[in-house]
């Protein structure tokens, strides 16, 4: 699969984005009388966005655009004591209805305009109701800490007992988040554009290194940096507390004073606490360009010390690589008084007010993919194709 991404001008009603561009796919090759119609397929074809907020409606128009179909009507809105209305403008009855959610700083209104959505849709008699949310909120806590609990599972319980019968998402945070569902869930990637953008837009990119910014990011760093066939650095001995240090104090004792229910001969072998080494950077990254990627980028704090490193081992310039761009707080200002050089994220989540705050912060747009994923699903085409050359740790 070729690929070319190139600057494109503003259209009418979009943000400005890096556009990648390809053939039409295997299955659109050919005769045009033997191509897929959108329009001809049984039962009908429905895109919805549910978002209230307009800035989160672009990528739906994006994916309505390129699949040459209008968005559906509906009324998304808040009453005045807070209450999320949906009111559905046209059938659905017997239709595939594709909601595209995207998540915004409210994120828990985000998430009942999606359930309610699909909720009013089931109610309606639609014939398959298919979630699309780039990014699938509250994907972080999908492990339990402490006392706590799962919120992903839990979300993932409610949208499928709302009804929805399919889900598409993009790099999930951890990809053990698919089995919370009792549905069919498609976890497209974004690095394919990711790449195509190193490839096209980073000068003298042979001269780089992909960075992780900690050894649990590894993984994701030795798969770009296998694709592009460049070397890669690891940090480690960070300050900050990495996820995977975070105390697990569920089996934890009771704090009582009397322990004697519990047999004097019984001695349960203590874990000698963590003690992070000084940061050290494993791999050579003097007078190269250090290419940092993950697959979230909110707070920014650890990017920044990744980045104070590496200027300090010899890398002349810094990006940072992110499917999802949640930028939260302070972020781009931080961002734009750093060491980094460029910030690149996809369209999965809007941030056109942090791209004003800080022009350092650039887009793909991945509305590519969903788009053809929407179209295969909707004439029952196999999903592999967008699935190609994707290995297990991608």
């Amino acid at each position: 699969m070729e690929m070319k991404i190139e600057s494109v001008a503003t259209k009418e009603g979009f943000s400005s984005v890096w556009e990648p561009r390809e053939p039409l796919p295997e299955s659109q090759e050919g005769d045009a009388k033997t191509r897929p119609d959108m329009n001809t397929t049984k039962g009908g074809l429905v895109i919805f966005t549910a978002n209230s907020n307009p800035a989160c409606m672009e990528l739906g128009k994006r994916i309505a655009e390129r699949l040459g179909v209008e968005l559906g009507k509906v009324q998304v809105y808040q009453e005045a004591n807070r209450e999320t209305r949906v009111q559905i403008q046209e059938s659905v009855r017997g239709k595939d209805v594709f909601i595209i959610q995207t998540v915004s700083k409210d994120v828990n209104t985000i998430v009942m305009e999606l359930l309610i959505m699909v909720y009013a849709c089931r109610t309606s008699c639609a014939r398959s109701i298919i979630g699309v949310v780039p990014y699938f909120p509250y994907s972080k806590q999908c492990k339990m800490r402490k006392r706590g609990s799962i919120v992903s599972k839990l979300l993932a319980s409610m949208m499928c007992k709302a009804g929805l019968t399919h889900m598409i998402t993009m790099d999930l945070h951890q990809k053990e988040i698919q089995g919370f569902f009792n549905i069919p869930v498609d976890n497209l990637r974004a690095s394919p554009f990711l790449l195509q953008y190193i490839q096209e837009e980073i000068p003298d990119y042979r001269n780089a290194v992909i960075v992780a910014k900690s050894p649990a990011s590894a993984k994701r760093a030795q798969s770009f940096a296998e694709r592009l066939r460049l070397g890669i650095a690891v940090i480690h001995g960070e300050a900050q507390d990495a996820e995977s240090d975070l105390v697990d104090g569920r089996h934890s004792p009771p704090t009582v004073k009397n322990m004697g229910a519990i047999h004097p001969s019984l001695e349960i072998p203590l874990l000698i606490p963590k003690e992070k080494p000084p940061i050290t950077v494993v791999g050579d990254v003097g007078g190269r360009i250090a290419i940092i990627v993950d697959d979230i980028i909110d707070d920014v704090d650890s990017f920044l010390a990744a980045a104070d490193t590496l200027k300090e081992r010899g890398a002349y310039k810094i990006y940072v690589m992110a499917t999802h761009g949640i930028l939260s707080s302070d972020a781009p200002r931080l961002i734009e008084e750093s060491a980094i050089d460029e910030v690149v994220v996809t369209n999965t989540i809007p941030h056109e007010i942090q791209k004003l705050q800080c022009p350092k912060i650039k887009t793909v747009d991945i509305s590519m993919i969903l788009s053809e994923a929407i179209r295969r699903i909707h004439n029952g085409e196999s999903m592999s194709y967008l699935f190609r050359n994707i290995g297990v740790d991608d």
